[in-house]
């Protein structure tokens, strides 16, 4: 319920005074710990009802409150919008004339609405608030799932008189026109709403010499879609830089841009990069969608003890935690989850990020922009002057970010920031290596945190087996350690797409710093004598936390010998 929109919620209820202000302060501070939306949790612990709340929200946003949704519809009204369009939007139509349009919305705070509709059907558009659960079943119900599958459309394009994607000649005004034809529209928006309801957090539309693939990242792997003609690629990725305000005559530099749009009535972040190749330009749409990415700790699936250490570390006025590990193993969900902790009106919090990625309430967050000298060491000295209580660093780059942020620390500051290193110890020896004292390193680091992201087995499909002897030698296994336990795989159904997998989880290796590994710091000790003392006490190792998930069925050897 207007899960995207808490905000305004919030403001509304603070204009209209509909709660006490300490049990409106309380209700927004667990929505920001929990990621729940604000009015799912207002409803839950009855502190308004229901149609109470839908009333004062149709009169704060100056539209008409209907408490009984029609159960039949004229067809008119029906078809005064597309299925497609009906469902990007959370929409359905109330009632049509030749110059207006009534539409019940999922989501009434969405602004989108009125500006996209208005301008593609040409008319009025008003909204009208209604139980966003009886619209969402309504729209169900008129327009179904998908009124047309990627084939259908594939067949459509077949046939379309478009530009060869090897044409150079091509004028900007052609590129335009192109990338307007209706085929082209329905193809690229049916390629996004799905790759966004199958979770993906990557498109990739990739031109090669004989075809034009797209491909699907979910769960860390790649999955090919229906490939369109190869003469309908100059038209499709033109689509996109339509989409996302790029250049369209430039095809020759790398581009980068950005897609706001609304699916299922909620509003999807892309992040496109657009890069020549040799049969054209390999347009790659990076998802942001918040209602995916679930930003509280205890979701994470960390061991019971690393969660206590972040916990404990992410509380203390001081110091700097890094987490460690290779581009897509989660660093960034993880330090979101952590500044969550803290996220309180008594703390100041500021980020440094390259780019936002996900934008949280109460948080002040800069995106990096080398181009304009915006960078990470330049964000962090002007962070310092801001008056901060934490700050995060997207990633220690190099050693005057990395000099400013053990400044930070030393002079108060919580720091948390992320490193590209294989393990825990080694990024003590990457500090190093960028030219920082140890003694700097052993004065203000507390923590160090390695992690992977492995593919979780499908609980619809999930099945024992008994793995070959070679597969558990390779994970350095003692058939006596094994004993009776069980090993799993998932066989695959239509529930993971037959892949076997749905869904990912973490793996984890804490290295604390104690007093005896900050004098080996001090020491300047290699990284395998750091991590033999970290071992000694008591740090469990990547390999051995993948244990964990293999033995408790939540992933499968291969996973595992794959990411440690």
């Amino acid at each position: 319920m207007f899960e995207t929109q808490s905000l305004p919620l919030y403001d509304m209820l603070k204009e209209r005074e509909l709660l006490p202000e300490d049990q409106l302060q309380n209700v927004q501070l667990e929505h920001q710990q929990q990621g729940r939306p604000l009015a799912e949790l207002l409803l839950e612990l009855e502190l308004i009802e229901k149609e109470n709340l839908l009333r004062h929200v149709a009169e704060y946003l100056g539209w008409e409150y209907l408490d009984q949704v029609p159960e039949e519809l004229p067809e008119a009204v029906v078809n005064s919008i597309q299925g497609s369009m009906a469902r990007m939007y959370g929409v359905v139509p109330l009632r049509a004339d030749a110059n207006s349009l009534d539409l019940l919305a999922i989501d009434p705070f969405n602004n989108q609405i009125v500006d996209d509709l208005t301008f593609a059907l040409g008319r009025d558009i008003r909204l009208v608030v209604a139980d966003p659960a009886v619209v969402e079943k309504r729209l169900r119900e008129i327009y179904g799932e998908e009124d047309a599958s990627i084939d259908e459309i594939l067949a459509e394009l077949k046939s379309a008189p478009l530009a060869e994607a090897g044409e150079e000649g091509v004028s900007e005004s052609d590129l335009e026109a192109m990338a307007n034809e209706t085929p082209i529209i329905r193809f690229v928006g049916l390629v996004l709403n799905q790759a966004i309801r199958d979770k993906a957090s990557d498109i990739h539309f990739e031109p090669f010499e004989h075809e034009f693939k797209i491909r699907y990242r979910i769960d860390g792997a790649l999955y090919e879609m229906a490939p369109p003609p190869k003469h309908l690629a100059l038209s499709i990725t033109s689509r996109v830089k339509v989409m996302s305000n790029l250049n369209i005559a430039e095809r020759r530099v790398p581009q980068d841009g950005r897609i706001k749009m609304t699916i299922a009535g909620h509003p999807v972040d892309l992040r496109v990069s657009c890069l020549p190749t040799q049969f054209g330009e390999s347009v790659v749409l990076r998802v942001l969608d918040q209602t995916v990415v679930n930003l509280d700790i205890d979701n994470l699936g960390m061991p019971q003890d690393v969660e206590e250490t972040v916990r404990e570390i992410v509380k203390r006025p001081n110091g700097i935690f890094i987490v460690t590990g290779p581009t897509g193993s989660g660093k960034t969900t993880t330090l979101y989850s952590a500044l969550k902790l803290v996220n309180s009106i008594d703390l100041k919090l500021l980020t440094a990020e390259d780019p936002v990625e996900y934008e949280i309430e109460g948080i002040m967050q800069v995106g990096i922009r080398p181009s304009v000298g915006l960078t990470f060491a330049s964000a962090l000295r002007s962070f310092l002057r801001q008056d901060p209580d934490i700050i995060m660093v997207g990633e220690i780059r190099d050693l005057e970010t990395a000099q400013i942020s053990i400044q930070a620390s030393l002079t108060g500051h919580l720091v948390l920031s992320t490193l590209h290193t294989n393990d825990s110890a080694g990024a003590i020896t990457r500090l190093m290596d960028m030219g920082v004292e140890p003694f700097l390193i052993s004065s203000s680091l507390e923590a160090i945190l390695a992690q992977r992201l492995l593919r979780r087995i499908c609980r619809s499909c999930r099945s024992a087996y008994e793995p070959s002897e070679s597969l558990v030698a390779q994970l350095g296994l003692d058939p006596v350690e094994i004993g009776d336990r069980d090993f799993y795989y998932g066989k695959g159904c239509d529930e993971c797409n037959d892949t076997g997998y749905k869904g990912r989880m973490g793996i984890y290796e804490m290295l604390r710093m104690t007093d005896a590994m900050r004098d080996l710091v001090t020491e300047r000790s290699p990284t395998l004598t750091l991590r033999e003392k970290a071992l000694e006490q008591g740090m469990r190792t990547l390999r051995e936390d993948g244990l964990r998930a293999i033995f408790d069925g939540d992933s499968t050897i291969e996973e595992v010998i794959k990411y440690t």
